[in-house]
């Protein structure tokens, strides 16, 4: 059975720890609560999450009790030290080195067909099941390793408060992967959706684009792919305190290197965050009316 890679190691950063995360649900959830819940209800066997070291006591503490005796639950640390020999962080180095080098991290605890999602992300439970569906038979019908990307329609994604950054999408007739580009300023904009690398010039875009939130499934020999592309990543840029060591990297170059395909999985799920404070009343809105529904329980952890 799958299971679910979460990095939340930077969960707490932006608000100083995990005390301060912001609840969106009745019981106080927040976000990765209800990403634990639905991938539990699709299937996943097993909860892997990347967590900081010096936040480990109070991630178990708000979030790893309430799962613990509910699934077989694993914690690894994304550590700025796990490098790869003959390398050492730079100084003034303070940036992670990105989800590529998170998800690296878990090596030694991921064994099987893997998901991977953001830990502050709102996925949809729909999601979730196309995930799992495709890890309990991915990986055998090609020469090449096979992964997948969930995609999300960008109209599906958007904040209405301000840009936001998302990786757009093509796939080819066979629903594979071609290509990903990163759009770090997309906003609606006129009555359309746009995007601007300059800040002057606008270009449009359809609103069934597809996007990518950083939810893959992955098959586990993407490991050693990612182990050897580190080392040249830091030869480049070691030397660059802000540079990433991104997940789309790598899979777009085991794409052109036609070493994997992607499948990407088209959702109708709407994506929900809280990229700015007056995001948080539209997430909890949306959560109130799921338990409404029926969707999800008052009380998730009960």
């Amino acid at each position: 059975m799958p299971t679910l890679v979460i990095m939340a190691a930077g969960i707490g950063s932006r608000y100083g720890g995990l005390k301060q995360i912001d609840p969106i649900g009745p019981g106080g959830e927040i976000v990765i609560d209800y990403s634990i819940y639905d991938a539990i209800q699709a299937g996943f066997s097993r909860i892997v999450f990347i967590i900081r070291r010096d936040t480990e006591q109070a991630f178990r503490e708000k979030i790893g009790r309430s799962v613990e005796n509910r699934v077989d639950t694993a914690y690894v640390f994304q550590d700025m030290d796990f490098l790869p020999k003959g390398f050492a962080v730079p100084a003034g180095r303070t940036k992670p080195w990105g989800t590529a080098h998170a998800v690296l991290c878990s090596r030694d605890a991921v064994k099987e067909n893997f998901g991977v999602i953001n830990a502050d992300d709102f996925y949809g439970r729909t999601s979730f099941k196309l995930l799992c569906d495709f890890l309990k038979q991915g990986g055998q019908s090609r020469p090449v390793m096979e992964y997948c990307l969930i995609g999300y329609i960008i109209n599906n994604t958007l904040s209405e408060h301000g840009h936001v950054a998302r990786g757009v999408c093509q796939a080819g007739p066979d629903g594979l992967l071609r290509t990903i580009d990163e759009r770090t300023k997309i906003v609606r904009r006129d009555g359309k959706i746009q995007y601007t690398e300059d800040d002057k010039t606008w270009v449009t875009v359809s609103p069934e684009t597809l996007v990518s939130m950083n939810m893959w499934g992955f098959t586990p020999g993407v490991l050693a792919e990612i182990e050897a592309r580190f080392p040249v990543f830091l030869k480049a840029n070691i030397n660059n305190p802000k540079a990433e060591f991104f997940l789309p990297t790598v899979a777009g170059q085991l794409v052109d290197e036609k070493k994997a395909a992607v499948k990407v999985i088209p959702t109708p799920e709407k994506w929900y965050g809280i990229t700015y404070k007056e995001d948080k009343p539209i997430v909890q809105n949306a959560v109130r009316a799921m338990v409404e529904r029926g969707l999800y329980p008052a009380r998730l952890w009960r």
